[in-house]
């Protein structure tokens, strides 16, 4: 509906005097302006905003953080890349022969993690209470332990101390971590030097893990359901664990029994650990602690491990494999021993679809034995 305006010219003068007012009334400090307009899906922030000082108050003594903190400055720009790029036939380019994982618009260090200016955060181990909560800018030194719902983690930096970087626990829902780094000091985790987990999901429900530069990490990506999508993981660091034995390290893991949707789609993900130091997959759909089902793995550039996928052997249902690319970087056959072991052929609404090594030529799975 239109607002009427008086014809009168005195009321005229009296409402914009009235606005003026108001205008100078308004123009102090807002909150929202002190963060770059930047969308969740923007690869990098408008170099806009104005600075300001973190508005989230320190951890209380659970470390549960007490605001949203705001940027502290106009983000660079980083560099980006053409993802998903069509050659003349239609066929996406990363389809083709291709050299490296950035040559063909997969995610790297230009295209993730945080894009905007860190303020450091020494947090040791912080259990999140809040729900709600924004955590946005920081470089946390520690570990954040989610019992809350709808947390987000974006455009910040974890150097873990602890068995994880990021931990949802049971019964809770909503987490999202876009456009960090995750990553931990070699040697000084807690598990004989070694860490575990990335981002690890104990609940029920789907988390969302986006555009993260992640590494270190023995599982770097650990859960059952979920939404992956245009990360960076790399450089995983092989370690003895405590019971005296090389941990199994994969990119990406789930040990079944999952009752959600696991989306594994347009990520880098390099497993560089050797045969003899637990090389296990860079993606690995393990049948541990009940059936798997319900997995995406959709374009994609995966390479090393012991195999480079590990499909989710007998009982698998629901599995669609379609349009990645297996690189030979660390094995001629992307992993070690194979690209792929315990694929189900058979298994009901499994889906092996265009799937090519780095150099353009079409993979098809051994059957299973």
């Amino acid at each position: 509906m239109s607002r009427r305006i008086s014809r009168n010219p005195f009321a005229g003068l009296l409402l914009l005097a009235l606005l003026a007012v108001m205008g100078v009334a308004c123009s102090g400090p807002d909150r929202s302006s002190a963060l770059p307009d930047c969308p969740d899906s923007a690869r990098t922030c408008p170099a806009s905003g104005s600075p300001a000082s973190p508005t989230g108050g320190p951890p209380t003594a659970d470390g549960q953080a007490t605001g949203s903190p705001a940027a502290s400055a106009s983000p660079t720009a980083k560099p980006t890349a053409t993802a998903g790029a069509a050659s003349p036939s239609g066929t996406p380019a990363a389809k083709a022969a291709c050299a490296t994982f950035s040559a063909c618009g997969f995610p790297d260090a230009s295209t993730t993690g945080p894009r905007i200016p860190l303020t450091p955060h020494k947090t040791g181990y912080m259990a999140v209470r809040e729900n709600g909560l924004v955590i946005r800018g920081w470089d946390i030194t520690g570990s954040l332990d989610i019992y809350a719902n709808d947390v987000t983690v974006i455009d910040s930096k974890i150097t873990s101390d602890n068995w994880w970087g990021i931990n949802l626990r049971p019964g809770y829902s909503g987490l999202r971590v876009l456009h960090s780094t995750i990553t931990a000091v070699p040697g000084k985790g807690p598990d004989n030097g070694g860490v575990d987990y990335a981002v690890s999901n104990m609940g029920g429900s789907s988390i969302e893990v986006g555009w993260c530069d992640v590494s270190v990490f023995g599982d770097a990506l650990a859960m059952g359901q979920g939404n992956l999508h245009d990360n960076y993981v790399h450089d995983i660091a092989p370690f003895v664990n405590l019971g005296g034995e090389w941990q199994h390290t994969n990119a990406v893991i789930s040990s079944g029994g999952n009752t959600g949707e696991l989306i594994i789609r347009h990520n880098t993900l390099l497993n560089p650990t050797g045969l003899k130091e637990g090389a296990s997959g860079s993606i690995g759909l393990f049948a541990d602690t009940g059936v798997v089902r319900n997995v995406t793995v959709d374009n994609n550039w995966i390479a090393g491990g012991a195999y480079a996928l590990y499909g989710g052997s007998t009982g698998a249902t629901g599995i669609k494999v379609t349009d990645n690319v297996f690189s030979t970087e660390y094995h001629p056959a992307a992993g070690g021993y194979g690209v792929v072991a315990h694929w189900n052929q058979s298994g009901a609404g499994n889906v092996w679809r265009n799937n090519r090594m780095s150099d353009g030529r079409p993979i098809e799975p051994e059957p299973t034995p």
